[in-house]
């Protein structure tokens, strides 16, 4: 049975950005990212799906821009080159805005979508509540099996040691009730699964 998870009014667009997405497991991530996104729009019905979902699509297709070879130094705990970060948005406005133009509906509401891109990681404060569901959706997705099995392969760091990096570095930043309540259940699990060895011994052998 297939899984349908984006809306087909989507589809184009996605296909027109995947040539920028394949750095740094951004295809996958952004994927994840779009399905956060769409369950944090069931909690949220003020927010307008109709500028969420592009915009999470199409948030990091800026990194393509960017030297391959400097892309984890932009990232992590201690990152050295935090200007890459504005860098790939300045040019995700760019690659976006011709990915709307050719591929998007013509009712769009582009400046408001480029407007999210423009500032969704460096700028930690929400412009609407759009903008929020988009920086949630795409730090939410860290605290998520998958993102930490991808970040995990970039650097060698143990679970635990994500989990408190996560907490320092991407959960303060997160901006709504859902939000929050999403990653910090992820979080819950995971140091709940790290935990199953100490409760799961045979009765009588401790």
């Amino acid at each position: 049975m297939s899984v349908s998870l984006l809306r087909d009014e989507d589809l184009a667009m996605w296909n027109a950005a995947l040539p920028y997405l394949d750095v740094r497991n951004n295809d996958e991530h952004t994927l994840v990212a779009y399905g956060l996104a769409k369950a944090l729009l069931e909690l949220i019905p003020e927010a307008d799906e109709n500028i969420v979902l592009p915009a999470i699509l199409l948030h990091d297709v800026g990194w393509k821009k960017i030297d391959p070879d400097l892309l984890l130094l932009a990232i992590g705990k201690n990152p050295t080159r935090k200007d890459l970060v504005r860098d790939h948005e300045v040019y995700g406005v760019e690659i976006a805005r011709d990915i709307i133009a050719s591929h998007g509906n013509s009712d769009i509401d582009v400046e408001a979508i480029l407007a999210i891109i423009d500032g969704h990681d460096t700028n930690k404060t929400a412009r609407s509540i759009n903008d929020a569901i988009v920086k949630d959706a795409d730090k939410g997705w860290r605290a998520t099996a998958h993102g930490m099995r991808i970040i995990r392969g970039w650097y060698d760091i143990s679970v635990m040691e994500y989990v408190e990096t996560l907490e320092a570095v991407s959960l303060p930043f997160m901006l709504t009730d859902a939000g929050r309540a999403m990653a910090n259940g992820y979080i819950a699990a995971i140091r709940a699964e790290q935990a199953l060895g100490t409760y799961m011994k045979e009765a009588g052998s401790v």
